[in-house]
Protein backbone atom coordinates (compact mmCIF):
# COMPACT_ATOMS: atom_id res chain seq x y z
CA UNK A 1 0.00 0.00 0.00
CA UNK A 2 1.34 3.42 -0.95
CA UNK A 3 1.04 6.32 1.47
CA UNK A 4 1.96 9.97 1.05
CA UNK A 5 3.33 12.21 3.77
CA UNK A 6 1.27 15.34 3.22
CA UNK A 7 3.22 17.13 5.94
CA UNK A 8 6.32 17.32 3.75
CA UNK A 9 5.42 18.78 0.29
CA UNK A 10 8.77 17.79 -1.33
CA UNK A 11 8.43 14.18 -0.18
CA UNK A 12 4.83 14.09 -1.41
CA UNK A 13 5.78 15.49 -4.83
CA UNK A 14 8.69 13.05 -5.25
CA UNK A 15 6.40 10.17 -4.24
CA UNK A 16 3.82 11.24 -6.79
CA UNK A 17 6.45 11.53 -9.54
CA UNK A 18 7.79 8.06 -8.68
CA UNK A 19 4.25 6.63 -8.71
CA UNK A 20 3.47 8.29 -12.06
CA UNK A 21 6.71 6.94 -13.56
CA UNK A 22 5.93 3.42 -12.35
CA UNK A 23 2.38 3.65 -13.68
CA UNK A 24 3.58 4.90 -17.07
CA UNK A 25 5.99 1.99 -17.39
CA UNK A 26 3.39 -0.54 -16.21
CA UNK A 27 0.50 0.77 -18.30
CA UNK A 28 2.30 0.78 -21.66
CA UNK A 29 -0.22 -1.26 -23.63
CA UNK A 30 2.02 -2.58 -26.38
CA UNK A 31 5.63 -3.12 -27.17
CA UNK A 32 6.55 -3.02 -30.79
CA UNK A 33 9.05 -5.37 -32.31
CA UNK A 34 11.90 -3.34 -33.74
CA UNK A 35 12.26 -4.30 -37.40
CA UNK A 36 15.03 -1.88 -38.43
CA UNK A 37 16.72 1.41 -37.56
CA UNK A 38 19.00 3.97 -39.14
CA UNK A 39 21.31 6.43 -37.41
CA UNK A 40 20.52 10.09 -37.97
CA UNK A 41 22.94 11.86 -35.64
CA UNK A 42 26.15 10.23 -34.41
CA UNK A 43 26.92 10.54 -30.71
CA UNK A 44 29.69 8.72 -28.86
CA UNK A 45 27.21 7.94 -26.08
CA UNK A 46 24.59 6.53 -28.49
CA UNK A 47 23.30 7.85 -31.81
CA UNK A 48 19.89 9.35 -32.50
CA UNK A 49 17.93 6.95 -34.72
CA UNK A 50 14.78 6.46 -36.73
CA UNK A 51 13.31 3.07 -35.82
CA UNK A 52 10.68 0.99 -37.57
CA UNK A 53 8.56 -1.08 -35.16
CA UNK A 54 5.90 -3.68 -36.00
CA UNK A 55 2.71 -3.82 -33.93
CA UNK A 56 0.24 -6.67 -34.49
CA UNK A 57 -3.39 -5.62 -33.98
CA UNK A 58 -4.56 -7.56 -30.89
CA UNK A 59 -8.20 -7.78 -32.09
CA UNK A 60 -7.68 -8.18 -35.84
CA UNK A 61 -5.32 -11.08 -36.46
CA UNK A 62 -3.56 -10.74 -39.81
CA UNK A 63 -3.06 -6.95 -39.57
CA UNK A 64 0.30 -5.45 -38.65
CA UNK A 65 1.06 -1.74 -38.31
CA UNK A 66 4.57 -0.50 -39.01
CA UNK A 67 5.39 2.71 -37.15
CA UNK A 68 8.54 4.72 -37.84
CA UNK A 69 9.60 7.27 -35.27
CA UNK A 70 12.62 9.15 -34.04
CA UNK A 71 14.43 7.86 -30.96
CA UNK A 72 16.78 10.15 -29.06
CA UNK A 73 20.23 8.74 -28.29
CA UNK A 74 22.92 9.96 -25.97
CA UNK A 75 23.13 9.26 -22.25
CA UNK A 76 19.48 10.21 -21.64
CA UNK A 77 18.29 7.99 -24.50
CA UNK A 78 20.34 5.06 -23.22
CA UNK A 79 18.88 5.50 -19.74
CA UNK A 80 15.35 5.82 -21.13
CA UNK A 81 14.76 9.32 -19.81
CA UNK A 82 15.06 11.30 -23.07
CA UNK A 83 11.99 12.85 -24.67
CA UNK A 84 11.62 11.59 -28.24
CA UNK A 85 10.37 13.94 -31.00
CA UNK A 86 6.63 13.82 -31.80
CA UNK A 87 7.00 12.88 -35.47
CA UNK A 88 5.81 9.39 -36.47
CA UNK A 89 4.58 7.66 -39.59
CA UNK A 90 2.37 4.57 -39.94
CA UNK A 91 1.65 1.93 -42.59
CA UNK A 92 -0.76 -0.89 -41.75
CA UNK A 93 -1.05 -3.96 -43.95
CA UNK A 94 -2.81 -7.28 -44.15
CA UNK A 95 -0.01 -9.78 -43.51
CA UNK A 96 -2.08 -12.96 -43.18
CA UNK A 97 -5.59 -14.34 -43.10
CA UNK A 98 -7.92 -11.88 -41.35
CA UNK A 99 -9.66 -13.06 -38.21
CA UNK A 100 -11.50 -10.88 -35.70
CA UNK A 101 -11.08 -12.20 -32.14
CA UNK A 102 -14.20 -10.24 -31.19
CA UNK A 103 -16.24 -7.23 -32.18
CA UNK A 104 -14.32 -3.97 -32.61
CA UNK A 105 -15.34 -0.57 -31.31
CA UNK A 106 -16.11 2.13 -33.87
CA UNK A 107 -12.96 3.87 -32.60
CA UNK A 108 -10.41 2.45 -30.17
CA UNK A 109 -6.90 3.20 -28.96
CA UNK A 110 -5.10 -0.07 -29.80
CA UNK A 111 -1.43 0.76 -29.13
CA UNK A 112 0.25 3.25 -26.86
CA UNK A 113 3.94 3.63 -26.17
CA UNK A 114 5.83 6.12 -24.02
CA UNK A 115 7.96 8.74 -25.77
CA UNK A 116 9.37 10.23 -22.56
CA UNK A 117 9.65 9.18 -18.93
CA UNK A 118 6.06 10.12 -18.02
CA UNK A 119 4.68 13.01 -20.03
CA UNK A 120 4.44 12.02 -23.71
CA UNK A 121 2.87 9.01 -25.48
CA UNK A 122 2.49 7.81 -29.04
CA UNK A 123 -0.96 6.38 -29.84
CA UNK A 124 -2.37 4.27 -32.64
CA UNK A 125 -6.15 4.44 -32.98
CA UNK A 126 -8.22 1.98 -35.03
CA UNK A 127 -11.35 3.36 -36.71
CA UNK A 128 -13.88 1.04 -38.36
CA UNK A 129 -15.05 2.57 -41.65
CA UNK A 130 -18.03 0.27 -42.22
CA UNK A 131 -19.30 2.25 -45.22
CA UNK A 132 -16.08 1.48 -47.14
CA UNK A 133 -15.42 -1.84 -45.34
CA UNK A 134 -11.95 -0.79 -44.19
CA UNK A 135 -10.02 -0.36 -40.97
CA UNK A 136 -8.29 3.01 -40.65
CA UNK A 137 -5.30 3.42 -38.34
CA UNK A 138 -4.26 6.87 -37.08
CA UNK A 139 -1.07 7.66 -35.17
CA UNK A 140 -0.54 10.81 -33.09
CA UNK A 141 1.25 11.85 -29.91
CA UNK A 142 -0.01 13.56 -26.79
CA UNK A 143 1.43 15.19 -23.72
CA UNK A 144 0.01 15.81 -20.28
CA UNK A 145 0.06 19.58 -20.92
CA UNK A 146 -0.28 19.90 -24.70
CA UNK A 147 -0.57 17.45 -27.58
CA UNK A 148 0.71 17.55 -31.12
CA UNK A 149 -1.30 17.80 -34.32
CA UNK A 150 1.41 15.84 -36.17
CA UNK A 151 -0.22 12.63 -37.33
CA UNK A 152 -0.21 9.90 -39.95
CA UNK A 153 -2.94 7.60 -41.27
CA UNK A 154 -3.15 4.23 -43.00
CA UNK A 155 -6.04 1.98 -44.06
CA UNK A 156 -6.51 -1.76 -44.50
CA UNK A 157 -9.38 -2.70 -46.84
CA UNK A 158 -11.31 -5.84 -45.94
CA UNK A 159 -11.33 -8.64 -48.53
CA UNK A 160 -14.58 -9.15 -50.45
CA UNK A 161 -17.09 -10.98 -48.29
CA UNK A 162 -15.48 -9.92 -44.99
CA UNK A 163 -17.62 -7.74 -42.73
CA UNK A 164 -16.20 -5.75 -39.83
CA UNK A 165 -17.96 -6.87 -36.60
CA UNK A 166 -18.62 -3.52 -34.85
CA UNK A 167 -19.86 -3.24 -31.24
Amino acid sequence: MLTFDLGNPMKSISSRVALAAAAALFLSSAHGEEVASVNTNFRITGSDRVVVEAYDDPIVQGVTCYVSRARTGGVKGTLGIAEDPTEASIACRQVGALHFTGPVKQQADVFSVSMSLIFKSLHVVRVADTKRNALVYLTYSDRVVSGSAKNSVSAVPMPAGTTIPVK
